[in-house]
């Protein structure tokens, strides 16, 4: 599909609307980074030596006044959760700043992500990178643009020779030494929500984590995985946010054609959910 009529199709979809508001929430971040340099902004650390600045404040602030409505709820991770949102048909997933450690020490692998969750489902997304100028913009049945151009996920067809996306916290942890002789080639990268947006456009060709996540982490990736033809699951089963406990196992993401041989590759590695 062409980057005309793909962007045609966008105007004429049900989350129209929807992607008219996080193309403006993602302007009026624009505008906020640009009040910030990165690698020079002070960091707090809150429970869990998870760091926090004022850019993150300012974007969850930005983010909401373009974003929600009355009748929809809301889920950041700057933000006081309020249970109401369980009740929404609609609800806002979004981190302000995920990759905020890559922010403070100026390394270009943090992002803005969004993400409109519809009965449980992600079904239209956003994210920006400033450092690098790249908008991912998706929604589901109307395809994925980056930068403004239609982008799918990877074709690839095998393992051998994938290109994956790892965490750079888990490779620093040593949580990837048993994909050493993997097939397939490593690469480390700041944020979650970053490595699935490259997924989703072809950039990449899968990204994983064994280690639980917050939706907020995960939810605007795993909507433009979805946009682009992808595959995104939870370690264990199909991926439902908007959930009391907003932790979940871990993440699966890659092309089409790659679902079956990751899913088996990746089965020794995963541990089972217990049943209750």
């Amino acid at each position: 599909m062409g980057t005309l009529s793909l962007i045609s199709q966008m105007s004429k979809s049900s989350y129209s609307g929807v992607l008219d508001r996080i193309q403006a929430a993602v302007e009026a971040a624009r505008e906020v980074f640009g009040r910030f340099t990165p690698g020079e902004i002070a960091a707090e650390y809150k429970a869990g030596h998870d760091p926090v600045t004022e850019a993150d404040r300012a974007l969850d602030s930005v983010l909401r006044k373009n974003l929600l409505r009355d009748d929809e709820g809301w889920l950041s991770e700057e933000s006081v959760d309020d249970l109401a949102r369980l009740d929404r048909e609609r609800v806002w997933v979004v981190d302000p700043l995920d990759g905020t450690r890559e922010f403070v020490q100026g390394i270009p692998e943090f992002c803005v992500s969004i993400a409109m969750v519809e009965r449980g489902q992600p079904v239209a997304g956003g994210i920006y990178n400033p450092a690098t100028n790249e908008v991912f913009l998706g929604a589901v049945g109307c395809g994925l643009t980056y930068n403004g151009a239609a982008a799918r996920a990877s074709q690839r067809g095998e393992l051998q020779g994938a290109l994956v996306l790892a965490s750079r916290s888990e490779t620093k942890r040593g949580e990837w030494l048993q994909f050493q002789n993997a097939p397939f080639k490593i690469q480390p990268m700041g944020s979650v929500a970053y490595k699935l947006a490259r997924v989703s456009a072809g950039l990449a060709d899968i990204t994983f984590t064994l280690t639980p996540k917050n939706e907020w982490d995960i939810a605007g990736g795993a909507a433009l995985i979805a946009s682009a033809g992808g595959f995104v699951q939870t370690l264990n089963s199909r991926l439902t946010l908007n959930r009391k406990d907003s932790l979940i196992d871990g993440l699966i993401a890659c092309g089409p054609s790659l679902k079956d041989e990751l899913l088996q590759f990746l089965a020794p590695h995963v541990q089972p959910v217990p049943r209750r």
